[in-house]
């Protein structure tokens, strides 16, 4: 019998592209698709499954397909639909919480892929240069996507205690970009002027939404020879970028407006629509992150196709020039300096 594979999130643009990417696996018998809302995109003919991981159904869910692999996609910083952040935290974390319950009660679940977020690490300035999967963070955030990633991550530890049997491995991908990225700091980049906090060139990393599928395809299945996918791994391309370099890449002038100010600068984007644009975002965009992959290429055995500069470009491409065209703006900036 081969595999019958539940994804959580499959309204969602990555949810989507998994669950199709699924069902053209022979070696998969059935993919569940299940999301609170009828997505908008297809599903390569997955059976969709319309219910709340909110709710209680989704043990029924379980039980009634006989799942044996759960990928828990539905962990995200920006609404779908109506709701705001209030919807999206409870889906994060109380949804995080009845999924984990069902799982447990499924005696056929042998499988838990979560996506999580370096979010977890937090940003702060006495931070290390390079965040390992066992380096505590500074200062654990106190808001936004990032408390959520932290929250459901500590349930995801309680579930691997009290099911053992089951092979558990949490993602931590950093920045997720590219064509079809919607993720916070995606909608941060799209801005036509981008609001920096004056003093701090902060450094970014970010993980192409192709390596996102792939990785996580990666992960659901039983581990290649001399590698292990249970665990927790720190998933990005390899190199850094700085926020000035991201901003002239894209041809966006940016505003650097004084660290006191910037609390009401995120107020006033979380009204043109940058929905989590937290504290715990100003932090990043203040202070940065990067984190190691080592274990993610000598263990978990994943090399990403895309580095961190790759991923950008391809996601500046999609999303078009900015009012500057960045050959100008790289020649201002030299000559300034």
């Amino acid at each position: 019998m081969g595999k019958v594979v539940l994804v959580t999130g499959a309204a969602r643009q990555l949810g989507g592209r998994l669950v199709r990417s699924l069902r053209r696996d022979a070696r998969i018998d059935r993919v569940i698709a299940v999301d609170a809302v009828v997505p908008e995109h297809g599903l390569g003919g997955a059976e969709f499954v319309r219910t709340d991981i909110r709710q209680p159904a989704i043990g029924r869910v379980l039980a009634e397909h006989g799942v044996d692999t759960v990928v828990h996609l539905d962990v995200t910083g920006t609404p779908l639909g109506a709701g705001g952040r209030t919807a999206v935290k409870e889906t994060n974390v109380i949804g995080t919480m009845q999924l984990l319950g069902a799982c447990q009660k499924t005696p056929t679940v042998r499988r838990l892929v979560v996506k999580s977020s370096t979010s977890v690490y937090g940003s702060a300035p006495r931070d290390p240069a390079v965040f390992t999967e066992t380096t505590p963070p500074k200062s654990l955030p106190s808001g936004g996507f990032a408390k959520d990633a932290v929250e459901v991550e500590g349930y995801v530890r309680g579930f691997a205690r009290r099911r053992p049997d089951v092979a558990v491995c949490v993602l931590r991908f950093a920045n997720i970009l590219g064509p079809g990225a919607d993720s916070p700091l995606a909608e941060f980049l799209s801005l036509p002027v981008l609001p920096t906090v004056f003093g701090y060139d902060p450094r970014l990393q970010f993980v192409h939404e192709d390596d996102v599928i792939d990785v996580l395809l990666l992960a659901l299945r039983e581990p290649r020879r001399a590698t292990l996918n249970s665990g927790t791994f720190n998933i990005a391309g390899d190199g850094v970028l700085l926020l000035s370099q991201c901003s002239r890449r894209l041809g966006r002038p940016t505003l650097p407006v004084p660290l006191p100010a910037v609390t009401w600068v995120g107020s006033a984007l979380r009204t043109v629509g940058v929905t989590d644009f937290s504290p715990e975002q100003i932090r990043l965009l203040t202070h940065g992150r990067v984190v190691s992959t080592e274990q993610m290429r000598r263990t978990l055995g994943f090399t990403p196709r895309y580095t961190t500069p790759e991923t950008f470009a391809d996601f500046a491409r999609a999303r078009g020039a900015g009012p500057l065209p960045p050959q100008t703006l790289a020649r201002a900036v030299d000559l300034a300096s």
